[in-house]
C-alpha cells in the first residue's frame, strides 16, 4: 500500500480524474518535503527534474504528469528572500564589529550569495512544484470544475 492513499500502488490509476482524486489524498508537507528533495510530489520515488531546474515531463516511476506546473518566478523570488536574510545581517555584524577592508568584504560576501543561491534554488522549485501539485493548482487538476474551461 502507498502512503499517499488507499488504493495499492498497482491498482492505482497513472492520470488524475476526479473519480480517482476522490480516493487519492495529497498531503502538502509530504509532497512538499518530496519536492523538496527532487523526488516526484506523488510516490516520492521518481525524479522530479530532468535537468538543474528543468522539470521533467513525468515521473518515471508512477506516471504522474508534471508538465501543467508554474512555478514560474516564485522560487527565485523566495530565494533571494532567503538568501537576504541569511547575508545582510552577517554582513551587518562582521561590519559593525570587525569593519574589515572592502575588497575582502566582497571576496567573502559575492561568492556566498551565489553559493547559496545556487544551492537553494532546486530545493526551492521542487518545493513550490509539490505545493502545486498538493493544492491541484495549475495542470494537477486534469478536469476543471464544470462550466469553467480549460486553459
Amino acid at each position: 500500500m502507498d502512503a499517499m492513499s488507499t488504493t495499492p500502488k498497482s491498482v492505482r490509476p497513472t492520470t488524475w480524474t476526479r473519480d480517482t482524486g476522490l480516493v487519492e489524498t495529497r498531503d502538502v508537507w509530504s509532497a512538499m518535503k518530496r519536492g523538496c528533495r527532487g523526488r516526484c510530489p506523488r510516490c516520492g520515488e521518481g525524479k522530479l527534474f530532468r535537468a538543474f531546474l528543468k522539470v521533467a515531463d513525468s515521473c518515471d516511476n508512477c506516471g504522474q504528469d508534471f508538465s501543467g506546473h508554474r512555478a514560474d518566478d516564485l522560487p527565485a523570488y523566495l530565494v533571494i528572500v532567503i538568501v537576504g536574510h541569511i547575508v545582510v545581517p552577517l554582513v551587518l555584524y562582521i561590519e559593525t564589529n570587525y569593519s574589515p577592508p572592502v575588497p575582502l568584504q566582497l571576496a567573502i560576501y559575492l561568492p556566498l550569495t551565489l553559493f547559496a543561491s545556487l544551492a537553494l534554488l532546486q530545493p526551492v522549485k521542487g518545493t513550490i512544484v509539490g505545493l502545486q501539485w498538493a493544492l491541484r493548482m495549475h495542470g494537477f487538476d486534469d478536469n476543471p470544475a464544470e462550466g469553467i474551461p480549460p486553459v
